[in-house]
């Protein structure tokens, strides 16, 4: 039987997040990146690029990247984006990318993290981020944050898009916040998919990253880059670096 992530990252995706532009991708980049200090050029590894409009929004700033996702549809969009090949584009499972070198920044955007049922396997991704660094590279962890979600949950949603209805039901179940999206169109039959993301808090963070060799050194709560507050920020935004290196531990 297919994971959900498996199911759900297919031609509908495009549809269902069509609203998700460029535009958006770069005024998230460009203030979050700024966060990283990075030098001109530095190799960025985009963790689950998705449609890859982060990574094309990285590239657009000059840096070199590469982009891995497991959906080959979602990395056909990406490759369509790209028709100057400006982003090196890799199929891989976040759990164990095949990839060697290091790179100076590991960024993994908008709450793809938490996707797998056991904690051990989402340790694993911490895992693969801390291996992939370089020993003085800086990762940055765009995350949900899951008491604002618990408390501003929208139940229940409808609306168009192409001629399909979309029906979003979520739920907070078994510690994982739940979509059930349902695609409705004449003349075919409904399609149903499931997203699901663990709940889990800074201090859940601090915990595995400490066994990921990695350290958390600042927070932030929204794109904005105001401070991270538990119960008002809508995002648990990351930044860190490997354990070892100077500096302090917020």
């Amino acid at each position: 039987m297919m994971e959900w992530y498996e199911q759900s990252f297919g031609e509908d995706y495009l549809i269902v997040y069509k609203h998700r532009d460029m535009q958006g991708a770069r005024e998230e980049v460009g203030e979050m990146i700024g966060w990283l200090d990075l030098e001109p050029g530095a190799s960025v590894f985009d963790l689950c690029c998705g449609m890859g409009r982060h990574s094309l929004a990285l590239a657009d700033l000059g840096f070199r990247v590469t982009g891995m996702d497991l959906s080959k549809v979602l990395l056909r969009e990406a490759r369509e984006r790209d028709p100057d090949d400006r982003v090196e584009w890799l199929q891989g499972d976040m759990r164990e990318v095949p990839l060697t070198r290091s790179f100076d920044a590991v960024v993994n955007w908008f709450t793809s993290f938490g996707y797998f049922n056991k904690d051990e396997e989402n340790a694993k991704v911490l895992g693969q981020i801390s291996r992939l660094l370089s020993p003085t590279g800086r990762f940055l962890i765009d995350y949900l944050n899951a008491d604002y979600v618990a408390r501003n949950l929208v139940p229940h949603s409808v609306r168009e898009e192409a001629g399909m209805t979309i029906d979003e039901k979520r739920s907070i179940e078994d510690g994982c916040v739940r979509k059930r999206i349902t695609i409705s169109e004449p003349g075919s039959e409904n399609r149903s998919y499931l997203e699901q993301v663990k709940l889990y808090k800074l201090a859940d963070f601090h915990s595995m990253c400490q066994k990921a060799g990695l350290i958390i050194e600042k927070v932030y709560g929204n794109y904005d880059g105001l401070g991270y507050d538990e119960t008002e920020s809508p995002r648990l935004i990351m930044l860190g670096r490997k354990a070892g290196d100077a500096g302090g531990v917020c």
